[in-house]
């Protein structure tokens, strides 16, 4: 049975939120860090507990603040939070006991009318039997002692989300009870295995800080789902969304900014950046978002190159649009700038929009699906060699050390991204050049415009394809 009880997990900063999502998803989605205030979007998961089967929220830290501030807007979607979910557990540190900033946001909640799970989290140990003690004075009954870190006191929490959340929750099967919940098939080099239509096609969102990816996924799904604000680098987490866009089922990652790695000091910033980095190598498709007032600087260029060497199908953004004036020049100027700076995904699709105005979105999303659909490219092996034949006659290996190259034949080993392997003689010898002269015909030749392609040579026999007398 499907999970359709949803449950916040909220509470003031640093107290262990984002220590017991992981718990209960059985994952290290969240960033968790000694830091306070570590997260700031609204993360969602597939819990399970027990037989137990629930969607969680993983939400920031509540803070008094001015509402227009980052710390206001961070409260505001936490509150959207609450009126989402069936059941809160509010979580407090065991160790700290109760603070005013507990008991303010426990009236918070209390007005929610929501059933509220007391969870007395850190409570390993005689040092967190005080703040147990304090916990009754909230008035949501018995506190749950657990420790998130070490996984204790979970049969407990189990029982009150049991009683709170059973006429919604979802159940597994007995034989499912312990099986690990598991995301997509991927290989060892980190791409996804087969091709499910009904699975949801995973577009990451990735660019410099500032450049808009939280605007521009809030403006994709119309809500103010992600934090968003004038201040660079206010995504930390790599946060996952669910949409559905003409009918056919996406998942949005939106990446913290990705700056030149000699100015990421701070622990906190490396681990987000390793969080971005994640969400590039389990998408299917990545946009680079670039401010096009100011773009292709070296790290949009840095960040492409990585892109093409995970194989991942790309797309270029140009977002803030609104703002060139005269766009029939610059879009000239860019197209130019993108093929000379970014030869190994020539011809890669550049969409114009702005996410703040909401233009060109559905370009965007067209420009998405080809690019997917052009990363699963399959060319059969006589349409292969037809050509090679042809391209061997015009422009033949050169000679090494006064022997001349040999290639017998070509074939496509597999898609996503196309990776083709050539047979013939002293594949070590091969220049680099000549592999990239290859790469740039299949490209024109079989109409794969800004797809990274993979070729290997071999050594090999004669062409197992030939008709033999």
């Amino acid at each position: 049975m499907p999970a359709e009880a949803t449950v916040a997990i909220i509470g003031r900063p640093n107290v262990g939120k984002s220590t017991l999502f992981n718990r209960l998803v059985g994952k290290k989605l969240a960033l968790v860090d000694d830091t306070p205030g570590v997260t700031r979007d609204r993360r969602m998961g597939d819990a399970k507990l027990g037989d137990l089967r629930f969607r969680v929220i993983d939400t920031a830290g509540l803070e008094e603040a001015d509402p227009a501030s980052l710390e206001g807007r961070m409260r505001q979607q936490t509150e959207n939070a609450i009126r989402e979910a069936d059941a809160i557990m509010f979580v407090i540190d065991a160790r700290s006991g109760l603070t005013p900033l507990d008991k303010h946001f426990a009236e918070v909640v209390r007005r929610m009318e929501r059933p509220v799970i007391l969870v007395a989290n850190k409570a390993e140990g005689r040092a967190a039997e005080p703040g147990l003690y304090e916990a009754f004075e909230l008035g949501f009954g018995d506190p749950i002692p657990l420790s998130a870190e070490h996984g204790e006191g979970m049969s407990n929490l189990y029982d009150a989300l049991r009683e709170a959340i059973e006429d919604k929750a979802g159940f597994a099967a007995p034989a499912e009870a312990d099986e690990a919940v598991t995301g997509v098939a991927v290989d060892e080099e980190g791409n996804v295995v087969g091709d499910d239509p009904v699975r949801p096609l995973r577009i990451a969102v990735v660019g410099r800080p500032n450049a808009g990816k939280s605007t521009l996924i809030n403006r994709l799904i119309g809500e103010d789902r992600l934090l968003t604000g004038p201040e660079a680098g206010i995504t930390r987490d790599s946060i996952a969304v669910d949409w559905s866009w003409r009918e056919r089922e996406v998942k949005l990652f939106d990446t913290a900014g990705l700056r030149r790695k000699a100015r990421v000091q701070e622990k906190l910033e490396k681990l987000s950046v390793a969080d971005a980095l994640r969400a590039i190598k389990f998408a299917e498709v990545v946009v680079v978002l670039l401010d096009a007032t100011i773009p292709f600087e070296k790290q949009d260029l840095q960040i492409v190159d990585l892109i093409v060497r995970e194989g991942r199908a790309l797309v270029i953004g140009l977002n803030k649009w609104d703002l060139v004036e005269d766009r029939a020049a610059k879009f000239k100027e860019l197209r130019e700038e993108a093929d000379r700076l970014l030869p190994q995904v020539r011809g890669v699709q550049l969409v114009t929009l702005s996410g703040l105005a909401g233009q060109g979105l559905d370009k965007l999303m067209d420009a998405c699906v080809r690019a997917y659909d052009l990363w699963n490219t399959r060319v059969s092996t006589g349409r292969l060699n037809r050509w090679l034949t042809g391209l061997l006659e015009h422009h033949p290996p050169p000679a090494v050390a006064g022997r001349r190259l040999k290639i017998r034949y070509m074939t496509q080993a597999k898609t996503r991204p196309p990776y083709f392997v050539l047979f013939g003689s002293r594949p070590e010898a091969m220049p680099e050049s000549y592999m990239r002269y290859l790469v740039n015909g299949l490209r024109e030749t079989f109409e794969m415009p800004g797809v990274p392609i993979r070729i290997q040579m071999r050594a090999g026999g004669d062409n197992p394809f030939d008709k033999k007398d």
